[in-house]
C-alpha cells in the first residue's frame, strides 16, 4: 500500500459531473488530487507531457484513470487504446466511469484492459457514495507505478 496519496487523472466533458465529482471528492475528504481534462486527445496530452503539458509541474504523474467513454475529439475507448499500446502507459490502472449501460461498451472496455466499468449513479448522493468504495480499494492496491509520461 501506497502512504503517499497518488494523483487522479479524470477525463470528463460533462461540466455537471465535474463539479458532482469534486464535490464527492470534497464530502468524502478524499486526498488524492484530482485533475481534469475534457476530451480524449487532452488525457493523453496529458499523459504524455505534450503541448500544454509540456512544462513541468502542469501533468504530474497520476496513479489511476477515469475516464468517460462519451467525449469529444477522442471517445474513452480510443483513449484506453492508446494507453495499453504505449509502453510507457499500459500498466496505468484505467477505471472507465460511465453513463452508458451498452453490453458492448463494457466488453469492448474489458477487451482493452479496463481495470473497472463502473455506471455513473444519477443524483449526487448516490454517485458520492460510490465514490467512496472506488477510493477505499485504490488504497489498498499497490499500484504498477513506473516512469511514463514522456516520449
Amino acid at each position: 500500500m501506497g502512504t503517499e496519496p497518488f494523483v487522479v487523472l479524470l477525463a470528463e466533458d460533462d461540466e455537471h459531473d465535474i463539479v458532482t465529482t469534486k464535490r464527492a471528492w470534497k464530502k468524502h475528504r478524499i486526498a488524492n488530487p484530482l485533475y481534469i481534462v475534457k476530451d480524449g486527445e487532452d488525457c493523453l496530452d496529458f499523459l504524455r507531457r505534450r503541448g500544454k503539458y509540456s512544462e513541468p509541474g502542469t501533468a504530474p504523474r497520476p496513479g489511476i484513470v477515469l475516464i468517460d467513454i462519451n467525449m469529444p475529439k477522442m471517445d474513452g475507448i480510443t483513449v484506453l487504446k492508446h494507453i495499453r499500446r504505449d509502453e510507457k502507459l499500459r500498466r496505468l490502472p484505467v477505471l472507465v466511469l460511465t453513463t452508458s449501460r451498452a453490453e458492448e461498451d463494457r466488453l469492448r472496455s474489458y477487451d482493452l484492459g479496463a481495470n473497472a466499468y463502473i455506471g455513473k449513479p444519477v443524483g449526487f448522493e448516490s454517485f458520492s457514495e460510490a465514490v467512496r468504495p472506488i477510493n477505499l480499494f485504490w488504497e489498498l492496491v499497490e499500484l504498477p507505478g513506473g516512469d511514463y509520461g514522456t516520449e
